[in-house]
């Protein structure tokens, strides 16, 4: 089976509309592969979903590339995407590079994810020149949250659209071979998705963008945390884990488990 790359992605621009979810280890990723998907991002999401912060900023480069191995390891075909954490590429363009580099060679990823705009541009290309493809990501940018005053919609007026455009149109001129449009008007989404020629990936970003993310807890319902208005979740799956669990330990504190067909 062929493996996906960074180059089959951006050939799917104006195609049907395909999705693609976050994975944190082996055992999700294995679910997004047998889901058919074509591209997985680790992201630095889990800081939140799987390590218990309360924000992606305080996620480490370590930390990412451990998860993006074991992301690895459990896909055959999907485009396996690193998140470049809080900064990991920031301070300098030989940071970036370096960092970006270790999710190629230490932990097996295909391509990175850049937060930023026009402000990234020459750090994208640096690394699309050096073989690292790019994933970028404007609007709604989590690192940037302090800065942003927390978690709200972006580009709500004129002059706000109009630099998210601006970001979209240098990230695709920089090289990118895709862009995540995260929490922005669905009719400034739109159109950006008709001006570009590399494919636009929405969260919270409307239904004209040519892909689709989530974070696959909240697809799943794993979480009784309350999830973003945006999110739809699938399944609620944290009630049946729960009642599962209750089951085991009843079964154990009664006697019933295990029984003699448990037993050797």
């Amino acid at each position: 089976m062929k493996r996906w790359t960074a180059v089959d992605i951006k050939k799917m621009k104006g195609d049907k509309p395909w999705a693609m979810l976050t994975a944190y280890d082996a055992l999700s990723a294995s679910w997004v592969e047998a889901a058919g998907l074509p591209a997985v991002l680790v992201g630095d999401s889990l800081g939140m979903t799987s390590l218990g912060y309360e924000s992606t900023l305080p996620v480490t480069m370590d930390e990412m590339v451990h998860h993006t191995a074991a992301v690895a390891r459990g896909v055959e075909r999907a485009l396996v995407i690193a998140d470049m954490p809080f900064m990991s590429y920031q301070s300098s363009m030989e940071c970036g590079l370096a960092n970006a580099g270790r999710f190629l060679k230490d932990a097996g990823a295909d391509a990175v994810k850049v937060e930023g705009g026009s402000i990234r541009a020459d750090l994208i290309e640096a690394l699309v020149e050096n073989g690292i493809p790019v994933l970028a990501h404007i609007g709604l940018t989590p690192q940037s949250v302090k800065e942003l005053g927390g978690y709200r919609v972006q580009g709500t007026n004129s002059a706000a659209a109009q630099r998210i455009m601006d970001d979209a149109m240098a990230v695709e001129q920089a090289g990118a071979f895709a862009v995540v449009l995260e929490c922005i008007p669905a009719e400034l989404s739109a159109q950006i998705t008709k001006a570009l020629s590399i494919p636009t990936v929405g969260i919270g970003a409307g239904s004209s963008c040519d892909a689709q993310v989530l974070v696959i807890s909240d697809v799943l319902g794993l979480s009784r945390k309350p999830v973003p208005s945006f999110v739809k979740p699938f399944a609620q799956l944290a009630p049946q884990i729960e009642e599962a669990l209750a089951t085991f330990k009843a079964a154990v504190e009664g006697g019933d488990f295990p029984d003699e067909n448990q037993s050797y």
